[in-house]
């Protein structure tokens, strides 16, 4: 990291943060999840600079249409969510204006991001739900939040 890299983060009040979702694998009636809320609470951890869910190409207009309207850039893939979000958050855990890099998901697929973004200084935190959460996912990140029934509960700071 560069002189001027390292100052912009020291006098930084609070860490810039790239929220990213695994929308076929968290956005499911079964779970109720309200990224408002999600927001919300990220708030006391930094500011949302990045806030993208990545959906496949069955999504329904109406969900694309939900998630803009809550904020989020949507991102259709025509072949796997995973590998176009992990892409993508390498780019971020590359980016030098980005401090943390926070992934909603249950999926064991996305550790190998969290351990270089932590390897590149960067603060990690996963999201997911209490169905099926990955314990290799929540004993990787920083901070793990979980979200039950509606609310979002913090499991590791």
């Amino acid at each position: 990291m560069s002189v001027f890299g390292w100052l912009r983060r020291w006098l930084k009040e609070k860490p810039d943060i790239a929220l990213l979702v695994d929308g076929p694998n968290i956005l499911r009636k079964t779970f109720s999840v309200d990224l408002n809320k999600v927001r919300e609470e990220l708030k006391a951890y930094g500011n949302v600079r990045v806030a993208k869910v990545y959906l496949d190409q069955y999504a329904s207009d109406k969900l694309i249409e939900a998630m803009v309207n809550q904020g989020f850039e949507t991102e259709i893939t025509t072949g796997d969510v995973d590998v176009t979000l992990a892409i993508e958050a390498m780019e971020y855990v590359l980016d030098p204006n980005i401090d943390m890099i926070a992934i909603m998901s249950r999926d064991t697929d996305f550790r190998p991001i969290l351990i270089k973004a932590r390897k590149r200084g960067k603060k990690t935190m996963i999201i997911g739900t209490d169905s099926a959460f990955s314990a290799a996912l929540k004993n990787t990140a920083d901070i793990v939040l979980v979200l039950k029934k509606g609310k979002v509960e913090v499991l590791k700071e």
